[in-house]
């Protein structure tokens, strides 16, 4: 599948470190919009790629903690992204009902001219805490429950949706491993078929 890659050296990434609903309602759709549209150049990455190489990471360092960053890791942070604290029930894969708002932001921006027809992976990511097989295989579920929320509930296309689960392969704070804000879900886009 060809995608396409940011124009310029620097991703617009978005964090949103909210833990409660009230404080989730300050997010809009605008600035979902803004943070994922603009892909511009190709570059061959698949949804696949990006979860055989959290497998493979997982396989060649094993351990607590890998050493070494994911070989995609560098490309992914080129790549048009927001990022979102989605909350699920403790080790659950189910997304507690505050996070629904959430949701339907993102839904309400995957629906806006601007973003329609293009691919977005939706990639889970979790702590290091607990073996990392298990944060990986959980970080899946999570994916995968935000991508069939975004399709069966607010009628996103499946077909330009992909998920993702990373664990902890990718922390967003490496010297913090089991920090909160390790636990995410993050959209890429990976622009038009």
């Amino acid at each position: 599948m060809k995608t396409y890659l940011l124009a310029g050296l620097s991703a617009a990434i978005l964090a949103v470190s909210s833990v409660g609903a009230a404080a989730q309602t300050k997010l809009n759709r605008n600035e979902i919009i803004n943070s994922l549209q603009g892909a511009q150049q190709e570059v061959d990455l698949t949804a696949d790629q990006m979860q055989k190489a959290a497998i493979e990471n997982i396989r060649k360092y094993p351990g607590a903690n890998s050493p070494h960053d994911m070989p995609l890791s560098a490309k992914l942070a080129t790549l048009r992204q927001f990022n979102v604290e989605i909350t699920f029930e403790f080790d659950s894969d189910r997304i507690r009902p505050d996070s629904y708002e959430t949701v339907g932001l993102i839904a309400d921006a995957l629906h806006t001219p601007y973003l329609q027809g293009q691919t977005f992976v939706i990639v889970g990511h979790t702590d290091a805490k607990g073996p990392r097989q298990y944060n990986l295989d959980l970080s899946i579920k999570r994916a995968q429950a935000v991508r069939e929320a975004l399709v069966t509930t607010f009628q996103v296309p499946g077909q330009y949706l992909f998920a993702v689960g990373l664990g902890e392969e990718q922390l967003r704070d490496p010297s913090k491993p089991d920090a909160a804000v390790n636990r995410r879900v993050q959209l890429i886009n990976l622009g038009y078929k």
